[in-house]
């Protein structure tokens, strides 16, 4: 039995879509070939029998010849017998060809995703990765599922062609000339479809993105009484889905008409001219009964070829959105190892913790807990992602070494940025927060012994806190007092046991923030980025969690991105940026009483 996904779905060929499918049957050469043997077999034992009733009408029944009438009726019975085996065989190779190739697709389409992390939402919508996981995927896949029987039915269509022109010249003719006229007057019909097609791939792609828009902010939107105006927008594209859906309905059922009125008629005229041709005496009444089961069998194999056109038509519109995706690459994905050692080492140890950023003008020295502040959310935002690396992060530096030379996954474990996009996962929540950093694991409740190191940032008996080097991370515990967040385990049923839903949807948006910066505290990397980390708490939990984080940071670089007066007060320095640069630097009492446009942002008055 063979398991599928496959452990590497390999290297695609993103040239174009064309190249990408038949890069998917190099693949898959191995069952794709086995699936088109057995699509020959079993058509072609389907051309064969009409032959062999033939043969029984006029070797057993009209020469009245007993021995013979058992012999043809024996080989229609085998020809009948390989049809089936056949037919099973060549079904579950296309079955398996169809699964390999969809899974082998999600998972580059997945692996890409990966890749490309933060970027991807800036350069694919959501709904068409979404898309792409469910209509491409299976449009991809049927094209190799019907290429088994599109092989069988060119092989049976030329097999039938040799046997009429062996029996009369004149069908034989007509069965050639006929078969290509058919499928060219198709033709003119796919072109469209491809087009129409494509259109609705791209509303779906659409439309889907904005469906998980609303349901990702369905509690916002019902909160600033937006929900009525996306609804209106989300119909009205779909409207506009429905109608292209239309038009690609007319020219599908056009071609579905055409498949079965061009075979049908075909199998008239080929069956008139052998009802003449054996009134006239050139042809027996068996030749007469094997004809008609020539023409009524071609429809098969014609309506076979049509279908694959059809087939090949939406697996290339899907094919080109997914190369699309598979041929993008990461701009962040840069970095060497050719980077000084301090800057190599990961981990506690891994360096001082000095962050600036000279297109802003900010620095944060180490081991210090800083507020950053501005009166454009928008641009906080952006200088968390660009110090973090989330985007292009030129002049960026750490420790004095530019973040874009330092190698991405060195980066991510030294610099950790949280925000209110991170997601919890479905799960136990012992498993969500349960610590791993550096190959040090704290296992859920354990405690520390005498003589055991202190945790970071917590005092020692002489009162000091303990150096960053220190290798013991966050107990969850600890992490879970930090963030106000013990009454958000005592709670649940089974304590940090319970089981929770997939984005934490079972919490408040304040008990999301609050466990999802217990989770960002045991990391406990060397600088830690939280973007509004508490714009979702109450005031009192805000002012114990501002005195606590800065407690138990001590010794680490600690940037807040906040707007907070709680957490602005807490702070050692507070950075206000204005216009994308930093325009006063001091503590907040000192901004508060100097700097009249941080006034007006930090207390919400007009300046």
């Amino acid at each position: 039995m063979r398991h599928l996904p496959e452990p590497d779905p390999g290297t695609p060929d993103t040239r174009s879509a064309t190249r990408f499918l038949f890069w998917l049957v190099r693949k898959q050469w191995t069952t794709m070939t086995l699936g088109a043997f057995w699509g020959v077999v079993w058509m072609v034992s389907q051309a064969l029998m009409p032959a062999a009733v033939g043969r029984t009408i006029d070797a057993g029944v009209t020469a009245k010849n007993s021995g013979e009438l058992w012999r043809w009726a024996a080989a229609v019975l085998a020809l009948g017998c390989v049809t089936g085996v056949a037919g099973v065989l060549r079904h579950r190779c296309a079955v398996t060809n169809w699964l390999t190739a969809s899974y082998r697709t999600v998972q580059l389409t997945a692996r890409q995703a990966t890749e490309l992390g933060a970027t991807l939402p800036s350069r694919i919508a959501t709904g068409d990765v979404i898309a792409i996981g469910t209509a491409d995927t299976s449009n991809i896949g049927s094209t190799m599922d019907v290429s088994a029987r599109f092989t069988g039915a060119l092989v049976s269509i030329v097999v039938v062609a040799v046997l009429l022109l062996a029996a009369d010249l004149r069908i034989g003719l007509t069965v050639l000339i006929g078969v290509p006229l058919i499928t060219a007057l198709v033709g003119p019909l796919l072109k469209p479809m491809h087009r129409r097609q494509s259109e609705v791939r791209a509303l779906q792609g659409r439309l889907t993105g904005r469906a998980n828009d609303i349901v990702a902010g369905l509690r916002v939107l019902r909160g600033i009484g937006g929900e009525p105006e996306f609804a209106q927008r989300y119909r009205a594209e779909s409207q506009q889905l429905r109608a292209a859906g239309v038009r690609v309905a007319r020219v599908e059922s056009l071609l579905e008409s055409a498949q079965v009125l061009l075979p049908g008629l075909f199998v008239v005229g080929v069956t008139w001219l052998a009802a003449r041709l054996a009134i006239s005496g050139d042809i027996t009444a068996g030749q007469l009964v094997a004809f008609y089961g020539y023409a009524a069998f071609l429809v098969i194999p014609l309506r076979t070829i049509t279908e694959a056109w059809g087939r090949f038509l939406k697996a290339h519109v899907a094919a080109t959105r997914v190369v699309t995706v598979l041929a993008l690459r990461n701009p962040l994905r840069q970095g060497t190892e050719s980077v000084p050692a301090d800057a190599s080492r990961t981990g506690p140890a891994a360096g001082t913790g000095a962050l600036a950023d000279t297109r802003t003008g900010v620095a944060f020295a180490p081991g210090t807990f800083t507020a950053v502040a501005s009166a454009d959310p928008a641009e906080a935002i952006d200088l968390a992602d660009r110090l973090g690396r989330y985007r292009q992060a030129e002049g960026v530096t750490l420790d004095g070494v530019p973040v874009d030379a330092l190698p991405l996954s060195r980066l991510r474990r030294r610099i950790l940025v949280a925000d209110n996009d991170a997601r919890l996962f479905a799960g136990r929540l012992a498993d969500e927060l349960t610590p791993a950093a550096n190959g040090v694991h704290c296992p859920i409740g354990a405690q520390r012994s005498p003589g055991q190191p202190i945790p970071p940032g917590q005092p020692t008996p002489s009162g000091q806190p303990t150096p960053i080097s220190d290798p013991l991370v966050f107990s969850p515990t600890a992490a879970l007092h930090t963030a106000a967040a013990e009454d958000i385990v005592e709670a649940l049923p089974e304590g940090l046991d319970s089981a929770i839903t997939e984005r934490g949807r079972s919490f408040s948006g304040g008990q999301q923030q609050r466990l999802r910066l217990a989770r960002a505290l045991l990391a406990d990397p060397e600088v830690l980025l939280l973007v509004e980390p508490t714009s979702a708490v109450d005031a009192h939990t805000e002012a114990r969690i501002a005195d606590r984080l800065a407690r138990a940071r001590s010794g680490r670089t600690t940037v807040v991105f906040t707007t907070s007066p709680l957490m602005l007060d807490r702070a050692e320095n507070v950075v206000f940026l204005v216009g994308g640069r930093a325009v006063a630097e001091g503590r907040h009492r000192e901004l508060l009483a100097t700097v009249p446009a941080y006034r007006a942002t930090v207390t919400r008055e007009e300046d």
